[in-house]
């Protein structure tokens, strides 16, 4: 039976078991487990562990994490991100300066309401199947660090990359969320890509057909 650790390029629109379930069809084994829940929408470094290094999934998920994430500002979603439905729309947005000057607020320890739309259970329930049935129920706030948070690029007027390096459990569509509010105009994650999670890296990450094809040639 296989062992070890393999790094995913998770693909967009792949939940995280989505990866686990292909990989045990490919490595034809049951003991598949990863570290570190990826959005759908989101790509990047997933580590999964084949076998007995199962084991070692909960030391994994309590590592640091690094994320390449696209701001956008402007917009209010229900889930916090463009996959949403829209809630509030406008075009007075502040410039860069504003954004550079509020990004110090978020930085350090602090507290974050976890979204609707996660996987958090809640009287047994997860978030996200009472949000989908149009439920939404009263959540506690959770301390998380941001360790960095700059900006890299403007892609558009709209739209900051920003690089966020934080600590298990940090909801980075949140944290935009919460920099939207702050700047008085909304804002959401149009695009994530984790570039770093237990010590892994992109570098080290490869695909799932690169995968596939490294099983056919045995």
């Amino acid at each position: 039976m296989a062992n070890g650790i393999i790094i995913i390029d998770k693909p967009a629109d792949w939940t995280s078991m989505d990866v686990c379930a292909k990989l045990r069809g490919i490595l034809k084994t049951k003991k598949v487990g990863h570290a570190g829940t990826l959005d759908p929408m989101a790509t990047g470094v997933l580590p999964v562990f084949v076998g007995q290094a199962t084991r070692g999934v909960s030391f994994a998920e309590s590592g640091d994490k690094e994320y390449l994430a696209v701001l956008r500002l402007g917009l209010v979603t229900n889930t916090q991100d463009t996959s949403g439905q829209v809630l509030h729309r406008t075009e007075e947005l502040p410039d860069r300066a504003a954004l550079e000057a509020v990004l110090p607020r978020f930085t350090g320890e602090i507290s974050q309401l976890p979204p609707m739309y996660s996987a958090i259970k809640i009287g047994g329930k997860k978030l996200y199947e009472l949000a989908r049935a149009g439920k939404e129920v009263e959540r506690a706030p959770r301390p998380v660090t941001i360790h960095a948070l700059e900006i890299l690029d403007q892609p558009s007027p709209t739209e900051y990359t920003l690089r966020v390096a934080c600590s298990k459990g940090t909801y980075v569509r949140t944290l935009c969320h919460d920099i939207g509010q702050k700047l008085g105009c909304g804002g959401v994650m149009d695009a994530l890509r984790r570039t770093e999670a237990a010590g892994f890296t992109l570098e080290q990450a490869v695909t799932l057909e690169q995968v596939m094809q490294a099983a056919e040639a045995g």
